[in-house]
Parts: structure tokens; C-alpha cells; sequence
């Protein structure tokens, strides 16, 4: 596995565009929008930063990957797709937790909850990345794979409240949004960098999203 690891890591480290947006893209919004905007702000930057690298990068890459033929070779060799799928998670984390800690560095203010945030971050990281592994599973190609990613990211962007916030959305939504990976994602973010405990409805959603879409992309994972 750590064969494996250490070549698909060179690889993305080869992808300098996707890196490029993943880190950027959030920290230019926080450095131009954080002092105009809300405090919540800098928590919903860290979770458009794993949104990116969960419904873009992932299944864009994973996709590719059975497109050109690479994963149909790797079928010939020892690895399994739990093992296959789990490198891919750990390498988008890592991605992920870099961005965040330049969002930390370079934005106005750190999580006061620490502890909390790590753990809120781990779980939804890990979620909303197992959901990528579905839809990389899913498409027909590398192409088709980030455009179904958006489609599936702007809904949970809209029910999490991120473009507009949930006091301001009908009740419909806000329950949607409180059984989605990303509204008890972007809340309990929220509430950890407010120095608040995560509650345990959250934990709960985005514990059963690892296990639901982790179990399903295991489950429909296709070497060609």
C-alpha cells in the first residue's frame, strides 16, 4: 500500500492546476471576502476547500484513471478496491488539510474548539470524499465525472447555506440540509470554530455518510 501511495501522491503532486485551485480558490476568497463577511466565514472556506477536492478532483482523477486504462492494469496486481479507494482518500485528506491550514494561517482567526474542529473535519472530510469515490465509481468518463461532481455539489452548497444563509432558507431545505453530509458538515464547523462542542446529531449524519457512501463505493467500484 505504501508503494501504491507514494506513486499516486507523485502524481498529483504532477497536477499542479487541480493543487492550484484546491488551496487557492478558497484562501483568495477568505483574504478578499473575511473582512466583509461573517464570522462563519472562514469555516464555510474550509468546506469549500473539501468540497472541491471531493466532487472535482477525485472523481475526475479516479475516473480518468479507468478511462486511459491504468486501473484495468492495476487489476492484475494484488490491490483491491478498498485498498485502491482508501489511497485516494488519503491523499485528497491530506490535500484538504493543507488548504486548511493555510485558511488557518492566512485568514482572520483560528478554531477555538480545536479538538472538536479536528474531529468535525476528519468525519466530514471523509464523508463528502466517500461520496466523490461513488461518483467516480459511476462515470462513464474522466470528462462526465466533474461535471456530475457539480451538479451534485452546487445542491448541497445551496442546503448547507452557503450562498445564502439558513435562517434565511424555507424550512423544506433546512431539513433537507440537516440530513445532507454538508449542512451538519458547514455547522458543526462552524460551531467548533466558535469554540462550541460539535452536537451529536451532526457527528451522527456525518459518521453514517462514511459508512453509507464509503460501503456503496466500495460496493459499485469498477476496474474498466
Amino acid at each position: 500500500m505504501s508503494k501504491i501511495l507514494l506513486v499516486e501522491t507523485k502524481l498529483h503532486l504532477r497536477d499542479g492546476w487541480s493543487l492550484l485551485f484546491t488551496l487557492g480558490l478558497p484562501l483568495l476568497l477568505l483574504v478578499f471576502l473575511g473582512r466583509v463577511a461573517g464570522p462563519g466565514f472562514p469555516a464555510l472556506m474550509v468546506m469549500l476547500s473539501v468540497l472541491t477536492v471531493s466532487f472535482s478532483v477525485l472523481p475526475g482523477v479516479l475516473a480518468a484513471y479507468r478511462e486511459q486504462g491504468v486501473l484495468r492494469r492495476m487489476s492484475t496486481t494484488p490491490v483491491s478496491p478498498l485498498r485502491m479507494l482508501t489511497v485516494q482518500l488519503l491523499i485528497n485528506l491530506v490535500v484538504a488539510t493543507v488548504a486548511t491550514v493555510l485558511l488557518i494561517a492566512f485568514g482572520p482567526g483560528v478554531p477555538k474548539n480545536v479538538a472538536g474542529f479536528v474531529l468535525v473535519f476528519l468525519l466530514g472530510s471523509a464523508a463528502l470524499m466517500a461520496m466523490g469515490l461513488v461518483i467516480a465509481a459511476l462515470a462513464p468518463n474522466g470528462k462526465s465525472a466533474p461535471i456530475i461532481g457539480s451538479a451534485v455539489m452546487f445542491p448541497l452548497m445551496f442546503v448547507a447555506g452557503m450562498w445564502v444563509p439558513r435562517e434565511f432558507l424555507p424550512e423544506i431545505v433546512r431539513v433537507i440540509g440537516d440530513y445532507s453530509v454538508a449542512g451538519p458538515f458547514a455547522q458543526a464547523l462552524g460551531a467548533t470554530w466558535a469554540g462550541q462542542s460539535p452536537q451529536l446529531t451532526h457527528l451522527l449524519v456525518l459518521t453514517a455518510g462514511v459508512v453509507i457512501f464509503g460501503g456503496i463505493a466500495v460496493r459499485v467500484f469498477r476496474w474498466e
